[in-house]
């Protein structure tokens, strides 16, 4: 154990000022170090800072790097209740003259953020309007000893380069930007409209059309239901035509909303041909087909590669072994509650950065990689699926790397319960549950009683 008197103090640079960035930064201040964030956009929040403007971008999110960072939707709202989503010292609250539903807009979470920013006085250490355009180890001495990194970034509305150079880097970026999109014979010679839902924003532009939304995760289910009051059909594509007991009560409800198959191939006169033989005109395509894991500006000499969507090798999908601790990830585990895991990741990685704690040998960590990639191709899980985790389990024994608290168990049951509400009730669960009394359990807890005085009633 270093005494905190000698404990070094490192300069580290953060990538991203969304909720992985911004906890970081407070973590890494609170161990001691000097920290510098890099925030593309011109405020806080990462994908919750909705820009409606996606007029300049690749409607399919083709190029290298993106103009716009955010796939928010303009109605877009919460799938989880808003009570498991805060940090574990900064709870969510309702707070008069906002969005108080338990399931708020995308808009009320970008509040939250910014309170947590003033409330640890973060902004201070951000640099808006700054994209990090180069990423990559200084070269001197022994490699993988004393490891720096050269930082290059640019102001937007400077071409001026600034080069800078860190003892470590925190890659925050997130992954809900740059669109992964599905292989379909005869795509790239379809005629009209086809768009990733990275850039839609509102209905209105579909009014009368004929659409096909292609997946049926929570985007595909969301901007479906929010097009039948507009287009003159929707044809939902689906890996499976058995689907949950809440999305075929919407696909009964609604006339003009159909429940197809997969795509077997496009042509040019419009038509969209299904696997099993129907076939729709239709005027725009819409892949709800989720998002790939990308770093244009990191160069690793090929340490760090992402590999169909699995970004490897990662010890605990946090740090790459060799170059660990002074390069590491937060935020790339999907499916479980994301606030309180990226809290965690933050608090071991700073306190790796200050010497408080070690990581395994890098035998250890390479065989904790394999092992878990054997495990995932076991149980037949898609390599691109490697990070989403949806075990409460794991973030528990993650969480003891660092004695971080376990989840509560309110905050598993309210998940858990949110998600069965979904599944049956699709068009109404986020505002209509009975959990009341789980409610009140976490309520009571000192997670929201910590900051009482700031809540008011439900």
């Amino acid at each position: 154990m270093v005494s905190d008197r000698n404990r070094p103090s490192k300069n580290v640079c953060v990538i991203g000022a969304g909720p992985s960035g911004l906890v970081a930064a407070r973590e890494l201040r609170k161990e001691g170090h000097n920290v510098v964030v890099f925030e593309q956009s011109h405020d806080v929040g990462g994908q919750w800072l909705y820009e409606p403007n996606v007029e300049g971008e690749d409607p399919l999110g083709r190029e290298t790097a993106l103009n716009v960072h955010s796939s928010m939707y303009a109605s877009l709202r919460l799938t989880s209740p808003r009570e498991i989503m805060g940090f574990t010292d900064f709870p969510f609250l309702v707070k008069k003259g906002r969005d108080m539903r338990r399931f708020p807009g995308h808009r009320e979470l970008l509040l939250y953020l910014s309170d947590f920013c003033a409330f640890f006085g973060l902004r201070e250490m951000i640099r808006f309007n700054t994209r990090v355009e180069y990423v990559g180890m200084l070269d001197y001495g022994e490699f993988g000893k004393d490891l720096r990194w050269v930082v290059k970034s640019k102001e937007k509305k400077c071409e001026k380069v600034v080069e800078e150079v860190f003892d470590a880097v925190v890659v925050a970026t997130g992954h809900y930007s740059k669109p992964r999109l599905p292989s379909i014979r005869g795509m790239e010679a379809w005629k009209r409209k086809q768009i990733h839902s990275h850039v839609y924003r509102v209905p209105e532009p579909f009014r009368n059309e004929v659409v096909v939304v292609v997946g049926n995760s929570l985007s595909g289910q969301d901007i479906s239901m929010e097009l039948v009051d507009v287009a003159k059909d929707i044809y939902l594509s689906a890996k499976s035509t058995e689907v949950s007991e809440g999305l075929s009560k919407v696909i009964s409800k609604h006339e003009n909303l159909h429940l197809c198959p997969q795509i077997d191939s496009l042509q040019e006169d419009g038509k969209v041909v299904f696997v099993d033989g129907t076939w729709v005109i239709a005027d725009t395509i819409i892949y709800c087909t989720g998002y790939s894991y990308t770093f244009p500006f990191l160069d690793t000499k090929g340490i760090v590669v992402v590999d169909d969507d699995r970004v490897g090798p990662l010890y605990e999908h946090t740090f790459p072994p060799s170059l660990a601790p002074s390069l590491s990830f937060i935020g790339i585990p999907r499916k479980l509650i994301g606030f309180p895991f990226f809290e965690s990741q933050a608090k071991w990685i700073a306190q790796l950065l200050s010497g408080k704690r070690t990581l395994p040998s890098w035998d250890e960590m390479m065989l904790s990689i394999k092992e878990f990639y054997h495990s995932r191709d076991v149980a037949g899980v898609p390599k691109h699926n490697t990070h989403d985790i949806a075990n409460f389990e794991y973030c528990d024994k993650y969480g003891d790397n660092i004695e971080f608290p376990h989840l509560e168990e309110w905050r598993k049951v309210l998940c858990l319960s949110a998600l069965k509400n979904a599944d049956a009730n699709l068009e109404t669960y986020r505002d209509s549950y009975d959990d009341f009394e789980l409610l009140q359990v976490a309520h009571q807890s000192p997670h929201f009683t910590q900051l009482e005085a700031e809540s008011i009633p439900m």
